[in-house]
């Protein structure tokens, strides 16, 4: 199925970077809200910062975001010290393939990790990319009627 990811994990602590290094992943490209940062919250917490930071010395990395909220966006470039693209507008792929054109990322070497299977997984697929979705990064927090919402988009994805 189009939307299965290649990979369903609980979070993105849980990815094996030895494995994708192994398989050839150079780049990873993270949604942002929900996936490397609690939706909104415009920080990250000490351990992503910690697990980024190890992320960072085996590739390269960037934030793929359909976020255009301009005060946010100022607030989560002050404290990210990597690329970021926002107004993606995912599924669609045309941000993230200028962004990976600009830089030389080629899809065989890149995986696309996000939270939502019909904007995250559905770009990282229509760009040819490995697919690792996750559950958000502050699902203990979440409002029940969220979770229910990421139940059902789910589905789609068995």
């Amino acid at each position: 199925m189009f939307l299965k990811p290649d990979y369903n994990l609980k979070n993105i602590y849980e990815i094996d970077l030895e494995e994708l290094k192994q398989s050839g992943i150079k780049n990873l490209l993270f949604d942002l809200d929900s996936t490397i940062m609690a939706s909104k919250s415009g920080c990250y917490t000490e351990k992503t910062l910690n697990w980024l930071e190890k992320v960072k010395k085996e590739f390269s990395i960037a934030v793929i975001s359909n976020n255009h909220n301009e005060k946010y966006i100022e607030k989560v470039k002050a404290v990210s010290d990597f690329p970021l693209v926002f107004y993606a507008k995912k599924p669609d792929i045309k941000a993230a393939k200028e962004y990976m054109d600009s830089c030389g990322m080629k899809a065989c070497e890149t995986a696309f990790v996000g939270d939502r299977p019909l904007t995250d997984v559905l770009c990282g697929k229509k760009l040819g990319c490995k697919t690792i979705l996750v559950d958000s990064i502050s699902a203990d927090i979440e409002k029940p009627i969220v979770r229910f919402a990421r139940k059902l988009e789910r589905i789609c994805i068995r």
